[in-house]
Order: structure tokens, then C-alpha cells, then sequence
């Protein structure tokens, strides 16, 4: 069995994780650990910026990247076979894709129980990710029960 785990790097990182765990130990699962970084400025049509904004944008990726390894290397620990992944896109788009690239069999995500109102106005990249799917997708409350 193949997870794939979308990670925002928020407070509801630990839940997911946990169920991530979980269900990766019942049934022997390789996990990718994902996060999709923003995109450039650049990439959505503004201006790339100053070389200050640039490095600022750099550290930031660079953080990132190093909290995603850090969240592999735990479930390594546990004897969990963990990929971490960080790519730079659409949020929803990026997960559907990486989904079907590495022929997973079970998405794990958090939903932050916002709203209809917000996912009206804003969008939700849960909401887009359960409606666009092939694949079923766990669904782990951001917020305690």
C-alpha cells in the first residue's frame, strides 16, 4: 500500500500524522510526506522582486523543506518507510498529480473544518482534492475532538 500525506506544516500536522501512523503500521504502507510550497511570484504573474524578497522566499523554502525531513525522519524512526516531498505549485493540482505520479493508493489530509461560507469565498484545497480524486482520501479533523 502507497500513502500519500499532505502536509501544510500548520497545528495540524501532528493529527495527521498520527493517523498517518497508524494506518501505515496496519497495513505496511510507504509514505510520502508532500507539501507544496507557493508558488513564485513570478509563476502567478507578478514580479519576482527584489533580490531581498527572493532570499526571503528562499529561506522560507529552505525551512520548509527542513521541517518536512524532520516529520520523514520520525516516521522512519518508527520503522515507517517515509519519503518527503516538497514541490512548488497549485496546492490542489499538485496533490492530485503527485497522487496519480506515485500511483498511491490512500490520500491522508487535514481538514480544517472551516466554514461553507469560507470555502465559497475562498476555496478549500480539502474540498478540491475529495471532489477531484480517484483515490479515497482520509479526512483528519485540524481540530480535537
Amino acid at each position: 500500500m502507497r500513502l500519500l500525506v499532505p502536509l501544510d506544516l500548520s497545528s495540524a500536522t501532528d493529527r495527521v500524522l498520527d493517523s498517518t501512523r497508524a494506518v501505515a503500521r496496519d497495513t505496511g504502507a510507504a509514505v510520502w510526506l508532500l507539501h507544496v510550497a507557493e508558488p513564485d511570484p513570478a509563476f502567478v504573474g507578478y514580479e519576482a522582486g527584489s533580490d531581498a524578497v527572493r532570499e526571503q522566499i528562499a529561506h522560507e523554502y529552505r525551512d520548509e523543506h527542513r521541517r518536512l525531513q524532520e516529520h520523514a525522519q520520525q516516521l522512519r524512526d518508527a520503522g515507517l518507510e517515509a519519503t518527503a516531498l516538497l514541490i512548488r505549485g497549485p496546492t490542489a493540482e499538485t496533490i492530485l498529480r503527485e497522487a496519480q505520479r506515485l500511483e498511491v493508493d490512500l490520500i491522508v489530509m487535514a481538514t480544517h473544518g472551516r466554514s461553507a461560507m469560507f470555502d465559497l469565498l475562498v476555496g478549500s484545497v480539502s474540498h478540491a482534492v475529495l471532489r477531484d480524486s480517484r483515490i479515497p482520501v482520509l479526512m483528519v479533523p485540524a481540530r480535537g475532538a
